[in-house]
């Protein structure tokens, strides 16, 4: 039946409506809604559909597809929605107006699949922002069982065409919702790095805060540790992840953005050869598309905010504007490196205070003692009773190794607490054998043990002293263990205890010949000495070392 005036105007004043209302909506979801459903209204189609197409290498593919006149028990026997392929490809690859009879009988067309309701007529438009095409609309089955006629493709290119600048401003709305979250979340962070909280818990932030803005499914950072390696330190979206996990800076794509200093973007890393050591390759196998920013200061690059998508959620990746990120992971960059400047500031602070300290033990607390000791000593000479030249001589003695005791503490208070030198090793392996022993080791020290340079004699050291020390333990049934490590020209450990000995076949196998070979590879001796009074340990080895000034 042909169309009346008054059914045109009728019709006009829908399309009409329909743009006004689809104006004051500035949420992209309900717009594309809106759309599909004023669409089948003005052409009065049974079924509508709006395919969006991808972006990248996904653009000759439909990322979502809105549907209306499909009941919910319809969906699910068609199962999976269209990905673009036959005649809604058709239209994808050649974006025109197409109206069908029946689109069973257009060449391109591969059928409906099973449980698919029938559709005989079609009318396809695409939507366009500017001069790109976003997505098609799709129409089939006229109500009154005949053909979409010209008047209908009129009707739906208009409103097509008002679709198009109101999806916009809609993306444009949602972009600029966006970048108000980045930079909210940029100055949350800010504040987290430069205030109280706890570096790892800033970091953490710094990962859940990106992974909620940018919809990803993981997140995490990873920090330069050095020329070769990338350690990642946080992931957010991933509980049961074991942290750190180290890369190489070689083969990896995240190293490739710290090398570059610029972002990465990958569709897929599970096909991408590059991403062979990256942990959502290897451990999170179902993240698909990843964007990897540099975490940038004026001295380089710190790190990497790694941002991973599941593939169903391709869209949330394409929606992310890369430079956001980014900007993101460079203020939280330049805090990382403020709070570091911060903390080391704190340190020189104390390290002042301990200098400070250390000079006046040595300037006035030791000379005073030697003082002391010398006028003691020359009393010492001119005592008539022989106990009291004894006791003053034992005094001597003492003042002598509190002196000794007072320089031990110097070097320590110039050493950072967490310092990793051997002289720090060592004092950790007593204190480790404490629970075993029952009690904990006496431990000497004396020379520049913390200056040894070479890893060999370092590491040969502290086995020997652990298995000394376990020996002790498990065999010795000792009440007191005493450790003298002394670095001259050798560097020489011995270990004594006041227990019952050791079985005479331990003196010559077993872990004691053990020490007895590391000794000798270094060109060193090693000698026991165990009776039913204890047994007494003695590992030397040649040591060349820079004496420190601060020992000497």
């Amino acid at each position: 039946m042909p169309e009346t005036a008054g059914d045109t105007a009728q019709r006009l004043q829908l399309l009409l409506d329909a743009v006004v209302g689809l104006a004051g909506d500035l949420s992209l979801d309900s717009v594309l809604e809106s759309i599909v459903r004023t669409a089948s209204e003005l052409a009065d189609a049974k079924y509508a559909a709006l395919g969006v197409l991808g972006t990248g290498r996904e653009r000759r593919r439909l990322q979502s597809f809105v549907t209306h006149g499909l009941t919910a028990e319809q969906k699910a026997r068609i199962g999976q929605l269209p990905r673009g392929h036959g005649l809604l490809g058709e239209l994808i690859d050649h974006p025109e107006s197409l109206r069908l009879h029946d689109l069973a009988d257009h060449p391109a067309s591969h059928g409906l699949p099973a449980g698919h309701p029938p559709m005989r007529s079609f009318l396809g438009v695409p939507i366009r922002i500017r001069d790109k095409v976003f997505g098609n609309l799709y129409l089939t089955e006229k109500a009154d069982g005949g053909d979409f006629t010209e008047q209908d493709e009129t009707l739906v290119v208009a409103l097509a065409a008002a679709a198009g600048v109101v999806i916009e401003n809609a993306r444009l709305y949602a972009e600029s919702e966006r970048r108000e979250r980045w930079l909210s979340a940029t100055a949350e962070i800010t504040g987290l790095l430069l205030g109280q909280a706890d570096r790892n818990e800033a970091l953490q932030a710094v990962a859940d805060r990106a992974r909620e803005i940018a919809g990803a499914d993981l997140t995490s950072v990873a920090l330069r540790r050095s020329d070769t390696e990338i350690e990642i330190q946080i992931m957010s979206g991933a509980p049961d992840a074991r942290l750190p996990i180290r890369l190489p800076v070689q083969g990896s794509l995240a190293g490739l953005v710290v090398t570059s200093g610029e972002p990465v973007i990958v569709e897929d890393v599970r096909r991408d050869p590059r991403a062979v050591n990256e942990l959502m390759a290897s451990r999170q196998g179902s993240v698909g598309p990843a964007i990897m920013v540099p975490m940038r200061t004026h001295g380089g690059v710190e790190g990497v905010l790694v941002l991973g998508w599941r593939p169903e959620h391709m869209r949330a990746f394409h929606a992310v504007d890369v430079e956001l990120p980014q900007r993101f992971a460079d203020q939280a960059a330049l805090a990382l490196q403020v709070d570091q400047a911060r903390v080391d500031h704190a340190k020189v602070v104390v390290f002042e205070d301990r200098d400070r300290i250390g000079r006046d033990l040595h300037d006035l607390v030791i000379q005073r003692l030697f003082a002391i000791g010398l006028s003691l000593d020359n009393t010492g000479r001119m005592a008539e009773q022989p106990p009291t030249a004894e006791r003053i001589s034992q005094a001597v003695d003492d003042i002598d190794a509190t002196i000794k005791d007072i320089r031990r503490s110097i070097f320590q208070l110039s050493a950072p607490s967490d310092s990793l030198d051997l002289r720090a090793t060592l004092a950790r392996v007593v204190d480790e054998a404490a629970p075993t022993l029952g009690f904990r080791a006496a431990l000497t020290i004396n020379g520049p043990v913390a200056s040894v340079a070479d890893p060999e004699v370092s590491d040969n050291v502290v086995a020997v002293l652990r298995e000394a020390l376990s020996n002790a333990a498990r065999h010795a049934r000792a009440t007191a263990v005493d450790v003298h490590i002394d670095a001259g020209d050798d560097l020489l450990l011995e270990v004594r205890d006041n227990g019952c000995g050791l079985p005479a076949e331990l003196v010559h196998r077993g872990g004691l010949q053990n020490l007895r070979e590391r000794a000798e590879q270094l060109g060193g001796s090693f000698t026991v000495s165990s009776s039913a009074e204890g047994t007494s340990v003695s590992w030397s080895v040649p040591l060349r070392v820079a004496v420190s000034s601060v020992e000497a």
